[in-house]
This record gives structure tokens, C-alpha cells and sequence, in this order.
């Protein structure tokens, strides 16, 4: 029998089953998280399975980052609810202002090689760039989790992506990101791990990792994993003191095909409104006006991204007139060393917006919305039409990079060029 892939190894390890493609096993994980966006509807679902002590407390997270902070009275509602259902069942609950869940659940050491760890929102496949098996799951399937401390999954067939080459100057992870999403579209890999492979996926810094196993949904996919490195093991040490094993595939895994991007040949990618997969070369849509620019979200938002973006804007001289730029970082923690290295200063003295951190203006539930018709270049993950809480915006999607490129020149513009 072939070997197995890495998705089929952690599902196997955590179902005690032999798992393969195409099983549907239940699944024993190691941490659940649940937003401001899918615990209240979770709780609910609790009571109506007849729920009263949640299971495994100590492996359940509550974050407080959609509605960060809360933008009307029925929100902050919403959040008394959750924190009371969390002082009630022994949760931890990442308070308004330490950041977006899905950050907080890596920068804690919870997210590790060999794990399995499931959250109530569609990014949670972000996980996957610690080697552990991260996927979404529903609001009902969070209360079951709660309840019985398990989950159920169909094990995904796995397609392994190659990426070969070097990154060029000035094309970045999320160049990556936005070219995967172009070559397989929305549907593209639906139910499938895309486990990464190759020398350019060995080259890329957590930080890096996070924005290309984030973007993995955006093509339907169930999870998107990276194997264990020096990096990863560097990273974890100091946030966590538990032991792990980091998984590989075998040598004779099966995979249902191989992708292969050269990184050596991308150039900066944007995607158009209003799909994330209508991603051309950023020159396509060079020139066009923009009035907003957003740096911030689980795709864009940590310290490298900020600061990728402010050598830009010092370069260019600032931020163009009649552009507004939003920095929102993902977490407290980043938020801090902004703070400690001056970055936070320089952008505040560009005259750029600072929000708290969170999830912000990605999905126009709290932050900054756009006015009507406005044109905005921003470092998240989702373009739909009203995704930032107006319909008429239009939504355009690059790396923070190609996003301070545009702050300076007022236009999207080639990051390679806008000095």
C-alpha cells in the first residue's frame, strides 16, 4: 500500500484509525478556536444539544477580533455573552485589542507540528504553516467539539505544491499566495491539502508561511501544510513548552497531482475586484486611482509585513495626498514591536490611520469602512463585493509591498518602481 501524505498521517495519529483519502474519521484535537463572529451561534448550539460543561476547557480559545472593538451596542452585547460563557466553562478568551484568533492561537505555541487544531472561521487553514493540520469548521461542529472534545473530518486528498526557484526583488509571499489562487481558481482544490514542497517553501520565514497557508481557502482547500524546519522549531521555542512531532510525508505518498510554480518567474500579482481569483500581473491594473490603502489582517498584518511596506513609504516620501492609509497590526504583540523599533511613530507621522488590533476593516465589521465608490488596495485575503462593509468599494488585493506602493504614488503601482 502507498505511503501516506501529511494530512493522512495527523488524521490518522489524532482518529487512531489508518486513515486514507476519502475515510471519514473522528478526530481527537488539540486546540479549538472560536471568533466573536461564530461562538455566540456555537453557544447557542450547546444549549440546544443539551450541553453544560464544555469537555476540554483548557483546549478551547475564545477571540474577541471581528468586532474589535465593538461597533454598536448589540456587538459589545455579543461579547459580554461570550466572556461570560468562557468565566463560566474555564475558557481563555483573547480579549478586544490582543489581536485576530487565528495570530494569537500561533504566537501562543498552541498551533504545533503533528497537531491538530480546528477554529469556527474559514482562515483557520493559517495553521497549516506550523505543520499542523488546521482547517474551519461550522458553528454547530464548535458546539459538538465543546462537548465531546472531538471532531469529524473526511480525510482530503492531498495535491502537492512545488515551488521552485528564488523570489525575485520585490515580488513577496503573498505574490505566491495571489498566483496559486490565480492558477486554480475558487474551486480549484476543493477539499484538498495543498502541502508545499521545494526550495522556495523551505526559504520562506513563518511570517511568510502563514500568508500562503491562509490563502489556501481561497481555492476551497481544506488545509494547506508546510513541513517542520530549524525555522519552525526557532520559532516555537520560548511559546511553548510542550513536546511535538513534527510529521513529513512518506517518500511513496500519494498525491492526487502536482502544482508546480516557478517563484524565480512571478512578478507582483493583484487580484481585481470582486473575486480573489481574478489575478493578473500588477501591471494589468497599474495606474488606477485609489483612495484607501489597508495593511493589516491574518494575511498581511505582522511586523514584516509593516515593515516590507514602510521602507516603501519612506523611499517614496509619505503617503499622497487624498490617500488614506489604515495600519492595523494582527496582534498586540506586533503592535509592540512597531512600537519598540519606531515603525508605529514613522507610519502615525505619514499621517497613516492606526486601529486597534484585529481583524479591523477586512470584513467591515468594526475599523475603518470605505466611503461610496471608493477604489482600496489592501493586504487581505477577500475582495467580494461589500466584504468591507460597502458594496459600491471596489476591492483590490496585493502584498503590503504593492500596497505602500500605491499609498505613495496615489495609484496602484509596481513596488519596484515607486521609489
Amino acid at each position: 500500500m502507498a505511503g501516506k501524505t501529511i494530512s493522512e498521517k495527523i488524521l490518522s495519529a489524532t482518529s487512531g484509525v489508518d486513515a486514507r483519502a476519502g475515510d471519514v474519521v473522528v478526530c481527537t484535537f488539540d486546540y479549538a478556536l472560536g471568533t466573536d463572529g461564530s461562538t455566540p451561534m456555537a453557544i447557542d448550539y450547546f444549549n440546544e444539544m443539551g450541553g453544560d460543561r464544555v469537555l476540554h476547557p483548557e483546549r478551547i480559545a475564545f477571540s474577541l477580533d471581528h468586532y474589535s472593538p465593538p461597533n454598536s451596542a448589540k456587538s459589545a452585547g455579543l461579547h459580554d455573552r461570550i466572556r461570560q460563557f468562557a468565566r463560566d466553562q474555564g475558557i481563555r478568551t483573547f480579549e478586544v485589542g490582543e489581536g485576530i484568533g487565528l495570530q494569537l492561537m500561533v504566537e501562543t505555541g498552541w498551533c504545533r507540528p503533528g497537531g491538530l487544531v480546528v477554529g469556527a472561521d474559514s482562515h483557520s487553514v493559517t495553521f497549516g504553516a506550523m505543520n499542523t493540520f488546521g482547517t474551519g469548521i461550522g458553528s454547530s461542529d464548535l458546539a459538538a467539539a465543546m462537548i465531546s472534545g472531538q471532531v469529524w473530518l473526511r480525510v482530503p486528498e492531498t495535491t502537492k505544491v512545488l515551488l521552485e526557484g528564488g523570489l525575485p526583488e520585490g515580488v513577496y509571499p503573498k505574490d505566491i499566495a495571489l498566483a496559486l489562487v490565480g492558477k486554480l481558481g475558487q474551486e480549484g482544490a476543493n477539499y484538498q491539502t495543498l502541502e508545499f514542497h521545494g526550495p522556495a517553501a523551505q526559504a520562506l520565514t513563518i511570517d511568510d508561511r502563514l500568508v500562503v497557508s491562509n490563502l489556501v481557502v481561497e481555492m476551497g482547500a481544506k488545509a494547506g501544510i508546510f513541513m517542520a524546519d530549524a525555522r519552525t522549531e526557532a520559532y516555537l521555542r520560548g511559546r511553548t513548552d510542550a513536546t511535538y512531532a513534527p510529521v513529513d510525508p512518506d517518500a511513496d505518498a500519494r498525491y492526487l497531482r502536482e502544482v508546480v510554480i516557478d517563484v524565480s518567474q512571478l512578478v507582483p500579482q493583484v487580484a481585481r475586484p470582486h473575486e480573489p481569483d481574478d489575478v493578473v500581473p500588477l501591471s494589468v491594473a497599474a495606474g488606477t486611482p485609489v483612495d484607501m490603502v489597508f495593511i493589516g489582517t491574518c494575511t498581511g498584518g505582522r511586523t514584516r509585513d509593516f515593515h516590507e511596506a514602510l521602507e516603501i513609504l519612506m523611499q517614496g516620501g509619505g503617503i499622497a495626498p487624498g490617500v488614506m492609509l489604515v495600519v492595523t497590526p494582527a496582534s498586540r504583540e506586533v503592535l509592540l514591536e512597531l512600537t519598540l523599533d519606531g515603525s508605529l511613530e514613522r507610519f502615525t507621522r505619514m499621517g497613516a490611520v492606526l486601529t486597534t488590533p484585529g481583524c479591523g476593516a477586512c470584513c467591515g465589521t468594526s475599523g475603518v469602512i470605505p466611503g461610496d465608490g471608493m477604489t482600496v488596495i489592501s493586504t487581505a485575503n477577500r475582495n467580494f463585493k461589500a466584504r468591507m462593509g460597502n458594496a459600491t468599494a471596489q476591492i483590490y488585493l496585493a502584498s503590503p509591498a504593492s500596497c505602500a506602493a500605491a499609498a505613495v504614488t496615489g495609484r496602484i503601482t509596481d513596488p519596484r518602481r515607486s521609489a
